[in-house]
């Protein structure tokens, strides 16, 4: 009997038109400790449904820095919306900006807001300092007002914008 294998209970399923492989060796190539584990093909059943060619790629199991995504060829009846993003918690000025600057590559300049951007395959991302959390937990204070304040003028978000405003080092 062969070992079987830990599945992932929660997977994200990202919907693409025929660019699926393409985008998944996008996102491993920018986030540590990633890489491609699996590719499933089309084959000649469900053609008159799915309409790809027998061989083409399906479905593309891939893992970014340990977390599983499925990225599939769906077609291109849907489209990626700001209804569902994909948070990069980022300890340092120097994460948020590394991230910024290869998730924007090509991406919607316009949906660009308060750590939030747009790929160039329509995903939305939301690239936050991890401190977020511990500014704008609890009840609103003053503080954590002058902090949102300072936020919503921004697109990459400035950690020491933030603290600064915070009133905090």
């Amino acid at each position: 009997m062969t070992a079987m294998k830990t599945i992932q209970k929660i997977t994200p399923c990202l919907w693409f038109d025929n660019q699926a492989e393409e985008a998944a060796k996008f996102y491993c190539a920018i986030f540590k400790n990633s890489r491609i584990v699996n590719l499933t093909y089309f084959g000649e059943a469900g053609h008159e449904i799915h309409g790809h060619q027998a061989g083409t790629v399906m479905t593309v199991e891939f893992e970014l820095d340990g977390q599983r995504f499925t990225a599939l060829n769906g077609g291109p009846m849907f489209k990626f919306n700001e209804a569902i993003s994909l948070q990069v918690n980022c300890e340092t000025q120097q994460e948020i900006d590394y991230y910024w600057q290869k998730l924007t590559e090509g991406g919607d300049e316009t949906a660009q807001q308060c750590g939030w951007l747009k790929d160039k395959y329509g995903v939305s991302w939301q690239v936050v300092p991890a401190i977020l959390n511990e500014i704008f937990s609890g009840p609103e204070t003053e503080k954590s007002a002058r902090a949102m304040n300072a936020m919503l003028q921004m697109k990459k978000i400035d950690i020491a914008q933030i603290k600064q405003a915070y009133g905090s080092d």
